[in-house]
């Protein structure tokens, strides 16, 4: 490492409350909302994103998954909390707050609880 502090990768945690249950359960919008964020964010999607609907009771809803070329992108919707679970990571740095902007502006979170790591493998010696 150098003396500026360089890591390999940048992870995005957020946990979201009060979703739109409409916008949530939205095929369209939530594929529209990755591909947005993509752009946003200039990564490169590698492929189509891949959301499927399953589970039952409280855990039901989309799972989306978006290879990108530096990491991924990953998501739950939990249709009856009218919640969404966000993981945006890539070793290339992005700006947090387009990403809270658009999961506002997609799915009118109320409520967000965020956590940001900055991510380096470290081997321990001796």
């Amino acid at each position: 490492m150098t003396d500026k502090q360089q890591y390999w990768g940048y992870h995005l945690i957020l946990d979201c409350a009060g979703c739109n249950h409409n916008a949530i359960t939205n095929y369209e919008n939530v594929y529209s909302f990755v591909k947005q964020l993509v752009k946003d964010i200039d990564m490169v999607a590698y492929g189509e994103p891949q959301i499927v609907n399953f589970g039952s009771g409280d855990k039901a809803g989309f799972t989306l998954i978006q290879l990108i070329e530096t990491s991924n992108i990953s998501c739950h919707f939990v249709n009856e909390l009218d919640q969404m679970y966000l993981d945006v990571f890539s070793c290339k740095p992005y700006d947090q707050d387009i990403v809270e902007d658009l999961v506002v502006r997609y799915f009118g979170v109320k409520s967000v609880r965020k956590a940001f790591i900055e991510r380096q493998a470290v081997l321990e010696t001796e």
